[in-house]
């Protein structure tokens, strides 16, 4: 089934046309990444899904029904989440109070607050303490502030910049683990060869459009694809 789909769809910021007749697909369960080097519009891709950039031209559907220019308090309740790159964290309220938050537009399902503490423990620990977090504690907390909305797709854009690279691999596995349960996931990521390891297929972006896709296997034995676009 498909979740999202994306058809020719044209993004700006001010006069400068960011995406550009952009068209992708995500399929339930799967995980796809979006490949390419910082500017290509990856991360524009994902806040025009949800209704933070505006799409002035193309159709975004979720689940087969128009929801081009939604609201993203409307598309939360849909069942799309986006954990944004710069996490979004209310430092003033408890970490509790940032999930309870989150929870009041998503869902009810799976995701329990009680079942969030005990798949981030360090959470548990802070859960009525502010949320003035390490940048690995803050990622974690938006990832978990996304799951608790049980949403059918998260948009996860850059979760593991600016980490230091232990930090970085406990958010990598995060990452492994909640796609080993089937969550459905769109997922930017900087470092081409993690996003990878991660994903079932990829599109890759280059200057705001699509120049490659494929599955994980196809795109790496796409040598030229892989140094020019992405430089591994």
């Amino acid at each position: 089934m498909t979740l999202l789909e994306l058809d020719n769809v044209n993004a700006y910021y001010d006069k400068s046309h960011v995406l550009q007749n952009v068209s992708l697909k995500v399929e339930a369960g799967q995980v796809v990444a979006l490949l390419g080097r910082n500017g290509s519009g990856r991360s524009t891709t994902c806040k025009t899904v949800m209704g933070l950039v505006p799409a002035r031209t193309g159709t975004i559907r979720f689940k087969g029904k128009e929801i081009t220019n939604k609201s993203p308090f409307s598309l939360a309740q849909m069942g799309i989440a986006f954990v944004p790159e710069d996490r979004r964290i209310f430092p003033n309220l408890t970490v509790g109070e940032n999930l309870r938050l989150a929870s009041l537009a998503g869902r009810k399902g799976a995701w329990t607050e009680k079942r969030i503490y005990d798949y981030f423990e360090v959470l548990g620990e802070r859960r009525d303490k502010p949320a003035k977090l390490s940048g690995g504690e803050q990622q974690m907390l938006a990832i978990a502030r996304a799951l608790v909305a049980n949403p059918e797709i998260i948009l996860l854009d850059e979760p593991m910049e600016g980490l230091a690279p232990l930090i970085a691999r406990s958010v990598e596995e995060v990452v492994r683990n909640i796609r080993s349960e089937g969550n459905t996931i769109l997922l930017v990521e900087q470092n081409a060869q993690v996003a990878m390891s991660l994903s079932d297929t990829g599109y890759v972006l280059s200057n705001g459009r699509v120049v490659g896709s494929g599955t994980i296997a196809e795109l790496r034995a796409d040598e030229t694809m892989m140094h020019r676009y992405l430089a591994v």
